[in-house]
């Protein structure tokens, strides 16, 4: 059997606020059940996708609802990925950079519209277009600058990245692509002259201003800009594509060197969720985590560029876009073997995190997935009043993993107050919720399926003496229980 199907029967509803009972939106019973159909969709994508291994995190507020790791952080030592696994985010440091820079503006010590000049004497860089804007730190935080992508030096290529004086000096040799403030242009050489801005203004070198003044104080103690040896066996290994043959090779270990603060920072899914908290903060006083103002991060989400399509912009070190008529913030990166995201909706105080060890997994889908499934169920939790239903305890004795004889997989698990079969399927669907397929009962252990993707076909559950499956018959084919359960 091939189909995913579910089944949902109506039940006893009960109106109630989840914070007059004083609990904790991970505790909720209708978040902890759709966390479970979220996680059996990541898995069954990752499989199917054959990636090595992703962590994921989900985060409400101050509140880290879920954190988990799929697959492996190591294939060849069968290390399995945690929500502790340490992976390499790449241009997510962009935001950092850019969080650096404003907590300078807020302290006086720097102006948006600084000319670059004004604070590296040395930057010197062929101008195509002598009338154009001068271009400032306004325009390197929101990539139009004009600048070219990259220093000169093919480092994508070889994997050898500049020294600082290198950068400097091929400066000279570089030119401007396009005029400034005329259209977005992605610069990893932008954000490198941003990163080099905070250490001119601050007197600190950029990774020891970025650990002292925002790891330290948000508590990301699992995260650096330069890797330490230390924390090598925590260290996702980093793979390629996968190949014709279905293998991978596994990616060197790259130090970004003069692009640090573009591409070289290192983290958790929860170090990265503390990041995403940040962007819920409301204070007008900088102080212990608040390591900015309510009204700078709002600032810093707004759009500064609108691209012409109006389908997307870029904030102050974020991008921005609307996805199912919400707009979404975040940053999205790739190094070699690791692709990564960060997606937060402002006003739902929402934010996810995926982190991944393959050149060929898209951390983006994952979250722009993941933010569609839970979102509609944290704004329920989070609502005055919500209502909750609550599932027959009778039915917990049809739950478990079941198999046909050729080891297709279905589940069947109590979720929203309904018993819920979860096949599966091969390829999965994008959205696990699109297959499912309402039950009511018909008698004794027997459900027939309706609703608009039900087949009308009965589903008959066979019981031992002792009240355990032993068969559960959907139309005229079996499933068997899993033995170990």
């Amino acid at each position: 059997m091939k189909t995913l199907m579910a089944v949902v029967i109506a039940s006893m509803l009960i109106t109630a606020s989840a914070a007059a009972q004083g609990r904790p939106i991970s505790e909720n019973t209708e978040i902890a059940t759709n966390l479970k159909l979220m996680e059996r969709w990541i898995e069954a994508q990752r499989v199917y996708r054959d990636l090595p291994g992703l962590s994921v995190a989900l985060v409400h507020d101050q509140d880290l609802i879920y954190a988990r790791g799929f697959g492996f952080a190591n294939v060849e030592d069968e290390v399995p990925a945690t929500a502790q696994t340490m992976y390499r985010v790449a241009s997510i440091t962009k935001a950092f950079t850019a969080t650096a820079v404003m907590q300078l503006r807020d302290q006086g010590k720097l102006h948006l519209d600084d000319p670059i000049e004004h604070h590296l004497p040395w930057f010197r860089i062929k101008n195509r277009f002598p009338n154009a804007p001068a271009i400032t730190i306004r325009h390197l935080l929101t990539h139009t600058s004009g600048l070219p992508r990259e220093s000169a030096f093919p480092y994508w290529t070889d994997y050898k990245f500049p020294s600082r004086t290198e950068m400097i000096k091929s400066l000279e040799q570089q030119e401007t692509v396009f005029p400034t403030e005329t259209r977005l242009k992605y610069s990893n050489l932008a954000m490198a002259l941003a990163g080099e801005i905070v250490t001119e203004v601050s007197g600190t070198p950029y990774s020891e201003y970025v650990a002292r003044q925002i790891l330290d104080p948000l508590g990301m103690s699992s995260t650096t800009v330069f890797f330490q040896d230390k924390d090598r066996d925590r260290l996702a290994v980093g793979y390629g594509r996968r190949l014709e043959d279905g293998s991978r090779k596994e990616m060197p270990f790259l130090n970004a060197r003069a692009i640090a603060a573009s591409a070289n920072l290192t983290s958790t899914v929860e170090d990265m969720a503390r990041f995403a908290s940040l962007q819920f903060r409301e204070g007008h006083v900088v102080f212990g985590s608040q390591i900015l103002r309510g009204s700078t991060l709002k600032e810093m989400h707004r759009v500064h560029w609108l691209n012409p399509n109006w389908k997307g912009g870029w904030g102050l070190g974020f991008s921005v876009w609307r996805q199912e008529e919400k707009t979404v913030v975040g940053h999205a990166g790739w190094i070699g073997g690791y692709r990564s995201q960060v997606s937060f909706l402002p006003e739902d105080k929402v934010a996810v995190i995926v982190l991944t060890n393959a050149d060929d997994a898209d951390a983006g889908y994952f979250a722009e997935k993941i933010l569609s499934m839970m979102l509609p169920y944290i704004r329920r939790a989070t609502a005055p009043s919500m209502t909750v239903s609550i599932a027959d305890p009778g039915w917990v004795k049809y739950t478990g993993k079941f198999f046909d004889p050729w080891s297709y997989e279905t589940e069947i698990l109590q979720m929203n107050g309904k018993l819920v079969m979860y096949d599966y399927s091969y390829p999965p669907e994008d959205d696990p919720r699109r297959g499912l397929v309402e039950l009511t009962p018909e008698g004794s252990n027997t459900f027939r399926m309706t609703g608009d993707n039900g087949s009308g076909e009965l589903v008959i559950f066979e019981m031992d003496s002792a009240n355990k499956v032993v068969k559960v018959k959907v139309g005229e084919n079996f499933l068997y229980p899993k033995k170990d359960q």
